[in-house]
């Protein structure tokens, strides 16, 4: 982490970076991160806690082995995704932003750039289109296979 951080502090506005950084290393910003981060940019944690907390990009935990994000923009919740997410977490048990004893993270997203297939997700990093439970429950369970 500290690595990280050193190498990319000399960037102007480096605290996005080195968040983007480390999410993108370890998956996650772990929380231990935090002062190691305010150290090398001369920052309060407060300031580094309240930027990694305020963007939804970063994770502050490690995700499951199957990341489902559903887009919440309007074109998506005209055409159902709202009730795609409930019935996504209920069927895992989850809450949006969570990981599933199984190995599912459900987490929310603004835009797909998908707008003419709504709804749309991404499993596993693969873009899916017009979902309906049925297909997003059937896409889901062949990636945890």
């Amino acid at each position: 982490m500290r690595a990280i951080a050193e190498g990319l502090k000399g960037q102007e506005g480096a605290l996005l970076p080195i968040l983007h950084a480390l999410n993108e290393r370890f998956g996650y910003v772990d929380d231990q991160a935090v002062p190691v981060i305010a150290e090398v940019l001369n920052l309060s944690r407060a300031e580094v806690h309240g930027v990694l907390s305020f963007y939804h990009d970063f994770r502050r935990a490690p995700a499951g082995r199957v990341t489902v994000k559903v887009c919440r923009a309007e074109a998506c919740q005209s055409v159902g995704a709202m009730a795609l997410i409930e019935r996504i977490c209920g069927r895992h048990g989850i809450a949006l932003g969570d990981t599933s004893t199984a190995g599912v993270t459900i987490e929310p997203v603004y835009c797909l750039g998908n707008c003419a297939c709504a709804p749309a997700a991404m499993v596993n990093g693969r873009l899916h289109g017009r979902l309906d439970a049925g297909k997003l429950d059937r896409i889901v369970g062949e990636a945890q296979e």
